[in-house]
């Protein structure tokens, strides 16, 4: 389906309006005009691109704004901003193989943070022996924070049976929880408490947060060492005035992200708890098990996000709830979901 606007609450398809249920714009963002505002403001400022290496000798101060904004936000020590999650992630994968003699990950990690010849944490449904032999050595774990086809973040609790010769580092992808979960939306890194050397959290900036770019965020070693990699340092670094406009939106992000908690309360008071229907009321996607549930909304002029998140599997129906809808459009949505399962 195209369509000939950025496709917010309600898009336009044939002529015919919609409401839209799908999307990563968590916190309503791209079309929020206040925000909107903020941007323009710093293009005019900015410019639209500023195509030179961070490590240049003409240093743009709106990266030292927007990454102290980050670092408090998150609740990091430091952090680098990058053009995009991708970048962010792979920058760390990079780094991280200086540093590591194996790597495990849990299921389904992203692309982003993927290296090869990582093992399984869970084998079988039991965590695998390979971490708790006795060999010492440095160990990565890699992890997105809340996985696909979930809707709560995964259990670490499982790390703390891995035996204190083995030196552990956890990377979270926090693209879908960084800007949703924890106080005012600052991710899941900074309640990570395991006994471990380091934690390391990367994100794509472009979902809930609004702006094409990507995050790293860790301790000032760790994001020392990534901004003397040959990579970042040849790269161009995330748009300068996206990177302002993060401080500058300080204010509106929380404003933001109690509209979404709002909505989530909402639906979880009016839904019907079903079988068929995985929710839950922190974390803003449904993912819905029945296959025909899509043409019953489509019907009714709802779209929701229906794609392969992989080749040859089937495909994931996941509805979006974002800051932006109404309790009108929820309602609709909640008739639609509830009549269909029962």
């Amino acid at each position: 389906m195209n369509v000939n606007q950025f496709p917010d609450r309600i898009i336009e398809i044939n002529q015919e309006q919609y409401l839209y249920f799908g999307g990563t714009a968590y916190l309503g963002l791209p079309t929020n005009k206040a925000f909107q505002e903020l941007v323009v403001k710093n293009i005019l400022k900015w410019g639209t691109t500023y195509g030179s290496s961070r490590n240049a000798n003409i240093k743009v101060t709106a990266y030292e704004n927007g990454e102290t904004f980050l670092a408090n936000y998150i609740k990091a020590a430091a952090v680098v901003t990058v053009s995009s999650g991708m970048l962010a992630g792979k920058l760390a994968i990079d780094e991280l193989k200086k540093q590591t003699d194996t790597f495990f990950h849990f299921d389904d990690i992203h692309t982003a943070i993927q290296t090869n010849n990582s093992l399984p944490v869970f084998i079988d449904g039991k965590i695998n022996s390979r971490l708790l032999d006795e060999k010492e050595e440095k160990i990565t774990i890699l992890m997105d924070a809340v996985p696909s086809f979930e809707t709560n973040p995964i259990d670490l609790n499982i790390l703390r049976e891995i035996p204190k010769h083995k030196e552990v580092t956890l990377l979270i992808d926090e693209s879908h929880s960084l800007g949703i979960l924890g106080k005012n939306g600052c991710g899941i890194y900074s309640d990570i408490n395991l006994p471990i050397k380091r934690k390391i959290m990367v994100s794509s900036l472009g979902k809930a947060f609004g702006l094409t770019g990507g995050v790293i965020a860790s301790d000032t070693t760790f994001i020392n060492q990534i901004k003397k990699s040959e990579i970042y340092g040849s790269a161009a670094g995330m748009n300068p005035a996206f990177v302002q406009t993060l401080a500058d939106a300080s204010e509106i992000y929380p404003k933001q992200h109690q509209k979404l908690v709002e909505n989530l309360s909402y639906i979880d008071h009016k839904i019907i708890k079903e079988d068929s229907i995985k929710f839950d009321k922190n974390y803003p996607l449904i993912y819905l098990k029945d296959k025909n549930i899509i043409n019953v909304l489509q019907a009714n002029k709802i779209i929701i996000a229906s794609f392969k998140y992989k080749q040859n599997a089937d495909n994931l129906n996941r509805v979006v709830v974002t800051a932006n809808h109404t309790k009108e459009d929820l309602d609709k949505l909640i008739t639609i979901l509830s009549s269909k399962n029962t």
